[in-house]
């Protein structure tokens, strides 16, 4: 697997609306995308710091996997996204055959028109890891 650079760093939050005051306000960044993901339950806002994109993860429902990492008193980073210039199908083959615990088996649509993947706490660390390709 070649990562050619961290894509972002996803960060829970309760309120996008609540939270965008500090990231544009204090430290002068500034949104230049809110999209909803239906599928994996939450809104995001995206910011960019130089090369590297803050991801800001809302929840849209109860029983969302950020839901649930707020409910556990988990708040601030929730996942790292790396660029893989491989692929992500090739990476999850890569990391399966290196015994990497896998969510998902195969990549799927994320924010921005990318194609992701996560691989599993458990395996990596104890950080969820999110493997990206456009």
């Amino acid at each position: 697997m070649k990562i050619s650079h961290i894509e972002h760093l996803g960060i829970a939050v309760e309120s996008i609306e609540k939270a965008l005051p500090y990231f544009e306000n204090v430290l002068g960044l500034e949104c230049y995308a809110v999209e909803e993901v239906a599928d994996q339950k939450v809104k995001t806002a995206f910011l960019k710091v130089g090369e590297v994109k803050l991801e800001l993860l809302e929840p849209t429902s109860p029983d969302s996997a950020v839901a649930k990492f707020l409910e556990k008193g988990g708040r601030g980073i929730h996942h790292v996204a790396f660029a893989v210039e491989d692929g992500v199908a090739n990476a999850l083959a890569e990391c399966e055959s290196k015994e990497i615990r896998l969510i998902d088996k195969a990549p799927r649509p994320g924010a921005e028109k990318l194609q992701i993947a996560f691989l599993h706490p458990k395996s990596t660390c104890g950080i969820l890891t999110e493997l990206c390709e456009h």
